[in-house]
């Protein structure tokens, strides 16, 4: 920190220096909190300060995540993000991690459809030293033989604990990949297993070189610093590593229109109890009409989100054919998001029921729409929700990231509470009767099934196991 004598110079040389490198349209913004600008080598900056506590939460966006592989290739996305910790000229491997913590900080990453993201939380005279490190491994990645191939195993147990040993979690897989006929959002990210399998250090090389770049990538420091704080480490850092013309290039196969409805099926005597969830392709924030996601946000809301929701109190309240029922508004993506229902059986109760009750709930709200009382309330919520977001440090940090890299502005994110206050019960019933159309939907059961130990047990010896189904 500078003696409080020197402040006001480097705040006046600041002040100049924005003023001949950024656009107006650069400038923070007059009525919001984010500071945007954008470095000459293309990439984006974000700063949100929060002065509570001498802490900032340093995050570097790539637009780039498990749409974006190449056929064949599933799951290099996630896998790269793992290799990124493998070290650079200057880090050995595995020391990314113990030298932030040797700052008193904590590390991690994440890799979306859509996004690739490594984030740090460190007191504020660390900045430097997150900014340099996560600067150098974005151009100056090493990897070895040995390596790869110790951590693609570490990938492969995590797809088998994560997915492979959780009945929901096949289920939703396997529903994701039925819901897109041509779209990438039907691949899983953390990859199919036998293509996980063939990754090598050529394909995360290759990926690496092709995406991981300035002209791709966003800053988002929040924390204890102002604009002139970040921008000078932002250029000495970021800004001398030059752009790569290809990095931004997207291209994804665009998704036919639904003619038929899916059903997909999973018997597992793993599973706890039966299960229904359905899924609905629904607009995302960036592509849809105007005032049309905060309505199917609000159209979720009102249908699942609570104990006092629509499906809730039918399913569970009334009926006493489910034990719980949700559902959501997802559309935090670049190019669709989805609208989700959820029940479990209570007691002996069928599927059949439970969906037969869970479809006359989305029959009415596209029949008579909703009522006054239940937006309002809707709406309350997902206002509290932003505020509870914006006093998490983190949280506030990852909002940001997520618009930006999935095609949004800091604008966007800072009007929506206002656009949340203009939906009308008219938007809603217009909203359900578009999008809840079931040619366009997969419907997910989970129903627990014996084991194949209990089924061969009760076969005749001289019967072969296999013949019981």
């Amino acid at each position: 920190m500078l003696p409080s004598s020197k402040f006001s110079h480097l705040f006046l040389w600041m002040a100049a220096f924005m003023m001949l490198t950024f656009s107006p349209a650069n400038a923070e913004t007059a009525s919001g909190r984010a500071f945007y600008a954008k470095l000459a080598n293309g990439m984006e900056v974000v700063v949100l300060p929060d002065r509570r506590a001498p802490v900032v939460t340093h995050m570097v966006w790539y637009r780039v995540g498990g749409a974006d592989e190449p056929p064949g290739k599933s799951g290099i996305a996630h896998f790269l993000e793992h290799l990124m910790f493998k070290g650079t000229e200057k880090i050995q491997p595995g020391e990314f991690s113990k030298i932030i913590a040797r700052n008193g900080g904590q590390d991690n990453a994440f890799t979306s459809n859509d996004a690739t993201a490594y984030f740090q939380r460190v007191s504020k005279d660390r900045l430097a030293v997150v900014m340099e490190m996560e600067a150098d491994r974005m151009t100056n990645l090493r990897l070895d033989e040995k390596q790869v191939v110790t951590e693609r195993k570490v990938v492969q147990e995590e797809r088998r604990s994560r997915v492979d040993n959780e009945p929901m979690s096949i289920l939703r897989e396997q529903m994701q990949a039925a819901l897109y006929l041509g779209h990438p959002y039907g691949i899983p990210i953390i990859g199919w297993e036998h293509e996980i399998a063939q990754l090598n250090r050529e394909d995360a090389l290759a990926f690496y070189k092709k995406f991981y770049a300035p002209n791709n990538a966003i800053l988002v420091v929040a924390g204890d610093v102002a604009p002139q704080d970040v921008m000078p480490l932002a250029e000495k850092y970021y800004g001398v590593i030059p752009p790569n013309p290809d990095a931004a290039q997207r291209s994804r196969p665009k998704e036919p229109e639904a003619q038929a409805e899916r059903r997909v099926i999973l018997r597992d005597a793993r599973a706890g109890k039966a299960t229904l969830q359905r899924y609905y392709i629904a607009p995302a924030y960036g592509t849809a009409e105007p005032s049309e996601a905060e309505a199917l946000e609000m159209l979720g809301r009102i249908v699942g989100s609570s104990n006092t929701s629509r499906m809730y109190m039918k399913l569970v309240v009334e009926a006493k054919k489910a034990s719980s029922a949700s559902g959501w508004y997802s559309g935090a993506a670049l190019d669709s998001g989805t609208l989700g229902f959820y029940a479990v059986a209570a007691g002996d109760a069928r599927l059949e029921e439970v969906e037969a009750l869970m479809d006359a709930v989305l029959d009415e709200v596209k029949a008579e729409g909703v009522t006054q009382e239940e937006l309002d309330r809707a709406r309350n919520a997902a206002i509290a929700d932003i505020v509870y977001n914006a006093d998490n440090q983190a949280s506030l940090a990852r909002t940001y990231g997520w618009a930006l890299a999935t095609g949004r502005t800091v604008q966007d994110v800072e009007s929506r509470e206002a656009r949340l206050r203009k939906v009308t019960v008219e938007d809603v019933k217009r909203v359900a009767n578009k999008h809840l159309e079931i040619r366009r939907s997969v419907t997910g059961l989970l129903i627990p099934a014996p084991s194949q130990t209990a089924a061969s047990s009760s076969v005749p010896s001289q019967q072969p196991a296999g013949a019981m189904q």
